[in-house]
């Protein structure tokens, strides 16, 4: 088990969590499809979670072993199985691709479009770490190649349910925006808690460009931007999750007071269950999406309408 543990680590399966954005993917495909749930429903979604960790484990052991020679400069991250030498990189990569195969397979179980859904999150896995392009060494870029998987885990969802339609753009756009404020403020983090400007520059090339400042306006940018298109949606295709802007707007300032906190756990998102207010909200947010997603109150609509008659 010494000897296997490293292999385990490196697929980082404690960042399975990550993939209850499929969630919203789910809930809304019932929503649009109506859809009458039954055992082979479960069937596929039980099915896509699987291939969508098995697909992300393969490009967090990609991932694992074209970092390491960076991660060497890191104060935390070079105690990591590869740059600590604990793993046998030519084992290493074929991990790699039995985790490929796997999850396509399954995927193919399922239908087309959430097999090309599966290949674009590898895809993009790729893009992400592999050179020449490598766009998490790319100022900007980084973040927004990476918070890309988040709406493919949406569509993953999606697709889990119905291949017949695709989901409204705005909240695939709203996802992504979100996906970046939250590696954004990753990047504050790690720039706050490494702290000197020779190391970070060493340790991941996008960071040699960022400033907290710069950092800052972005946030507040994907920020806006995720406001703004969520927006659209709600109004456009359910405006009783307009009830939803309260909880979203704390959650989005709690992540960013954590991101300010000393070696903030926002680096390290599996270690984010620590923050209890975080995973408070979090599961509000969730209980009141699925909650008003089922339930219809035109009353509501009625309050923001502008012709509204006071009878005076």
């Amino acid at each position: 088990m010494g000897r296997i543990k490293p292999y385990i680590q490196i697929a980082r399966p404690d960042h399975w969590f990550k993939n209850v954005f499929m969630v919203p993917g789910i809930v809304l495909a019932f929503l649009f499809t109506e859809i009458t749930p039954d055992f082979n429903l479960l069937i596929n979604i039980l099915s896509g979670i699987i291939a969508a960790c098995l697909i992300a484990s393969a490009n967090y052991t990609i991932n694992e072993v074209l970092d390491a020679p960076y991660d060497k400069e890191h104060p935390v991250k070079k105690n990591r199985p590869v740059p600590s030498g604990q793993v046998n990189i030519k084992f290493a990569y074929v991990q790699y691709f039995i985790l490929v195969i796997a999850g396509l397979a399954v995927s193919y179980t399922l239908n087309t479009m959430f097999l090309l859904s599966g290949v674009l999150l590898l895809v993009m896995g790729l893009i992400y770490n592999v050179s020449p392009v490598r766009s998490k060494d790319l100022m900007y870029f980084d973040v927004l190649s990476e918070s890309i998987n988040n709406p493919i885990r949406l569509l993953l969802g999606w697709f889990s349910i119905t291949a017949v339609i695709l989901p409204p753009l705005s909240i695939i756009i709203a996802y992504w925006m979100i996906g970046a404020f939250f590696m954004a403020a990753k990047r504050l983090g790690e720039i706050r808690f490494i702290n000197n400007n020779e190391t970070v520059k060493v340790y991941r090339k996008s960071l040699a460009g960022y400033t907290q400042e710069k950092l800052l306006y972005s946030i507040f940018f994907y920020a806006s931007a995720f406001s703004f298109t969520s927006a659209i949606f709600l109004i456009r295709y359910k405006f009783e999750l307009i009830l939803l802007i309260p909880i979203l707007a704390i959650l989005i300032a709690e992540y960013l007071r954590i991101s300010f906190l000393h070696d903030s756990p926002v680096q390290y998102p599996e270690k984010l269950y620590k923050q209890t207010r975080l995973v408070i909200y979090c599961i509000l947010l969730l209980v009141a999406f699925v909650i008003l997603i089922f339930i219809k109150l035109p009353w509501l609509a009625k309050l923001f309408d502008p012709q509204i008659h006071i009878g005076i």
